[in-house]
């Protein structure tokens, strides 16, 4: 199958890239390394480096008979967005838009779709939430991810291309950026081993549905299948505090911090947790790693990594 992957060179789209090189299908990689990373990059892969803005993407996506598009290239930060919704907005919704009407010319068959279960959902009803759970996003950033969905509802129902949308919960893991605004496990764990303080913003009492990357990839491998169709919260069910992660972290790394505290930031829900029934009802999906194990593994890859 000829795939393309945008963001193929950042964390989450360079794993999920690895998974399908090992699964025989050929990949291309579209990204323009605003933060993707060199060598994240598969070198069995084509790379191609540009935006999911540009038009040259539609003749890029025809040459290649690109018959999946799985759009992994975003703004994925919920404080940049609260900071700056245009900027959100740009990427998020009017230079995807472009990569739409690309794959729409290029006559792709399936779009699979980074969506995000605990940015749209916003503060819940009920807990852990499921995929008909309402919507009430919280931040810029949830507000286009939702948009998207509909947006890939119309491109189905009027022009045929089916989708697959992942409603991920707070993924971690290897190749995790360390240095932005999203990502605490990767944040938490670089300043640990440097010996550096890690500042919890709020009272740490926050819950996520931490979910490592490799269990995310096996996803968008199935989301291949004749049979995924639709909406699916990816997810593990169960939540964690930031003060949990933090004394875990402590004990996987061996040194030992006091919790340092500040203000919580705007945009963010204080509980999080999402149910991935769906997801194992109907693709046979369901997490292998546990949180102390994905934590043992992010904390391996630094200590190897990291600069």
């Amino acid at each position: 199958m000829n795939i393309a992957v945008t963001g193929g060179a950042g964390f989450i789209g360079s794993h999920i890239v690895d998974h399908y090189i090992a699964e025989g299908h050929n990949v291309i990689i579209i990204d323009d390394m605003s933060s993707g990373v060199k060598a994240n990059i598969n070198p069995k892969a084509k790379f191609h480096k540009m935006g999911i803005g540009d038009k040259k993407v539609t003749q890029l996506l025809k040459d290649e008979k690109i018959e999946v598009l799985n759009h992994h290239a975003a703004q994925i930060s919920v404080r940049v967005s609260v900071e700056d919704p245009k900027l959100d907005a740009q990427t998020n919704i009017v230079d995807t838009l472009n990569l739409y009407e690309a794959a729409r010319a290029a006559a792709v068959r399936r779009i699979i779709f980074a969506s995000s279960g605990g940015a749209i959902y916003g503060e819940q009803d009920y807990f852990p939430a499921d995929e008909k759970h309402s919507k009430r996003p919280l931040s810029p950033y949830g507000v286009s991810k939702l948009a998207n969905e509909k947006y890939l509802g119309y491109y189905k129902t009027v022009h045929g291309i089916e989708n697959v949308i992942f409603r991920y919960t707070n993924v971690y893991g290897p190749r995790q950026n360390p240095h932005g605004e999203a990502g605490v496990v990767a944040i938490f764990a670089l300043k640990m081993l440097k010996g550096e303080q890690p500042v919890i913003n709020g009272d740490g009492t926050q819950t996520r549905d931490y979910l490592f990357v490799n269990d995310l990839a096996r996803a968008n491998v199935l989301a291949l299948g004749p049979t995924a169709r639709g909406i699916y919260n990816v997810a593990t069910g169960m939540e964690y505090s930031v003060n949990t992660m933090f004394q875990l972290l402590q004990m996987k790394i061996g040194k030992p911090f006091k919790a340092q505290y500040a203000p919580a930031k705007a945009g963010e829900q204080k509980r999080s947790v999402c149910t991935a029934s769906k997801m194992k009802n109907l693709l046979q999906w369901q997490p292998e790693v546990t949180f102390e194990e994905g934590l043992s593994r992010t904390v391996d890859w630094f200590k190897a990594n990291a600069k």
